[in-house]
């Protein structure tokens, strides 16, 4: 497994020039210090463009916010992962939980997705996490073995997904799971992923956590068992913020 995935999802934010001068910015910092962390931004589809002008040739990687599930086809405001990975990007998130409950996505649809970015040549970044109501009720596990089995496609092979961990609740609410509940819900999807994959193919999957990730409680979730990275949200749009999260 490489170092740790720092993932910023933009989400529905930014503007060509906002764009431009946060990846300038990141960029910068990846050019100035030395790191071991991987970043990647995923920002709106119609600024895809402009972030991928700017960081060709450089350290930090792009993602899609969703693909479709299809090549093409008459699929108006959808996009394929093929022209994700043909305008340059690496990775994509699927499963988001804002996709999940906008959208009505279902595990089907999250593994079809993940399977046509693998397909693509890809990197999925699948979303898995419970609802408060699914918390409270003492739900949480059951729902993410559900979600891990039915989401990630039959064939996929280790090496070329990343799992993120995004307890619903704690969602661009300012509320976060303590490092002991995240310990139990990664520690236990490892245990899933040794039981489907093996403990040496296991390993080579990245999990992340996600949920009101900032610089201020990024250390602590970060060094928790089996907490390889984070998928952070409006962290994600200030540079010293973002930064500061993955460069430790």
């Amino acid at each position: 497994m490489a170092g740790k995935l720092i993932a910023g999802n933009w989400k529905m934010n930014g503007s060509v020039s906002f764009a431009t001068e946060l990846v300038e910015g990141l960029l910068g910092k990846l050019n100035q210090d030395s790191v071991s962390a991987d970043f990647v931004v995923c920002p709106p589809a119609a600024l895809l463009g402009t972030v991928l002008s700017l960081t060709k040739n450089s350290d930090l990687a792009v993602g899609g916010q969703d693909c479709h599930a299809n090549v093409s086809g008459a699929h108006t405001g959808d996009t394929s992962a093929e022209l994700l990975k043909n305008i340059g990007c690496g990775y994509v998130i699927t499963g988001h939980s804002e996709r999940r409950t906008d959208h009505g996505e279902t595990n089907a649809d999250v593994n079809a997705k993940s399977a046509a970015a693998l397909r693509a040549g890809l990197t999925p970044i699948i979303c898995i996490g419970e609802t408060e109501d699914e918390r409270v009720s003492g739900d949480t596990l059951s729902v993410i073995k559900t979600q891990v089995t039915e989401s990630l496609p039959d064939d996929c092979d280790p090496d070329s997904i990343v799992l993120a961990y995004e307890p619903v609740w704690a969602i661009g609410t300012g509320k976060t799971a303590t490092p002991a509940d995240v310990e139990e819900v990664h520690n236990f999807i490892r245990g899933l992923l040794n039981d489907r994959f093996g403990e040496d193919g296991a390993k080579k999957i990245r999990i992340l956590y996600g949920g009101s990730v900032k610089p201020a409680n990024a250390a602590e979730l970060l060094a928790v068992s089996n907490v390889d990275g984070a998928l952070v949200g409006g962290a994600s749009l200030k540079v010293e913020d973002f930064w500061a999260i993955g460069a430790r």
